[in-house]
């Protein structure tokens, strides 16, 4: 079931719904902080609200959620809450495989994975086995990820080709470096959001961002309930995608699409 990796160029409207969306779910420790509960108790009813936004996907006809579970960046925060983390992300992975799968969900994780240990790469990769067929939902969950780390490793496989001849350096181009890139043969994100009041990227998903529509939110991620899901649905309805274009010519090319099917 391929799909564009790129954009389209040809002048094609926001459709109401986007293909794929991206979420960086920020907030859990504030929202535990805010309770008087220590900050493990947000992210584990941050998993509630990864539940819930699945299923509202799944409702909704989205084919591609991607979620920023864990950067490696955050390597750097207090060595207890990094296991805690990482026993929770083990304790998920248990649960909620076998639930993804009875509903016909494709389970993935990118990033280094390695840097978790044989056991927790294990099932990781077992996941990913039960699931690979599925084709309702592609979850995508990013750990131990980072953008500029996911565009290295592509330019360490171009690099290791061109030194025994098989890509030419002179021929290289953006279309060359994305087959090795982390969301190889999935379309780019059509809506990004991140909840928590921060805004900026955080280094996720830095190739595949290029042209996707962003929306932030103050609410917390365990506060991220559908309601909000569909006012971010909503913003990102009420865009004009252009890719390049003119407004005038992507209104033009609508007009044209309609009239046809008249």
């Amino acid at each position: 079931m391929p799909e564009p990796t790129k954009p389209s160029t040809s002048g094609a409207v926001t459709p109401p719904v986007p293909l794929h969306v991206a979420v960086i779910m920020d907030g859990n420790g504030r929202w535990a902080k805010s309770r008087g509960l220590p900050r493990f108790a947000g992210h584990r009813r941050g998993v509630e609200a990864v539940r819930d936004l699945v299923a509202a996907c799944g409702e909704k006809g989205i084919r591609y959620l991607t979620l920023f579970a864990f950067s490696s960046e955050n390597w750097r925060r207090p060595e207890t809450e990094v296991r805690l983390l990482l026993d929770l992300f083990g304790m998920a992975l248990d649960k909620e495989v076998k639930k993804l799968h009875a509903n016909n969900i494709r389970f993935r994780v990118i990033g280094d994975v390695a840097a978790f240990g044989d056991k927790l790469m294990e099932r990781i990769r077992q996941g990913e086995a039960l699931t690979r067929d599925n084709t309702a939902l592609t979850l995508t969950i990013a750990a131990n990820y980072g953008g500029r780390w996911d565009i290295v490793q592509a330019c360490r496989e171009l690099a290791r080709r061109a030194a025994t001849g098989t890509i030419d350096p002179e021929s290289i181009t953006a279309d060359s470096l994305e087959p090795f890139l982390s969301m190889a043969k999935m379309p780019e994100p059509d809506l990004f959001i991140r909840t928590g009041g921060e805004q900026r990227v955080s280094n996720f998903l830095l190739w595949q961002l290029a042209y996707t529509e962003l929306y932030f939110t103050p609410v917390l991620w365990p506060d991220f309930d559908r309601g909000q899901f569909e006012i971010a649905l909503a913003s990102y309805a009420g865009r004009q995608r252009r890719f390049g274009h003119t407004g005038e010519q992507i209104e033009a090319a609508t007009s044209g699409s309609a009239g046809k099917r008249a």
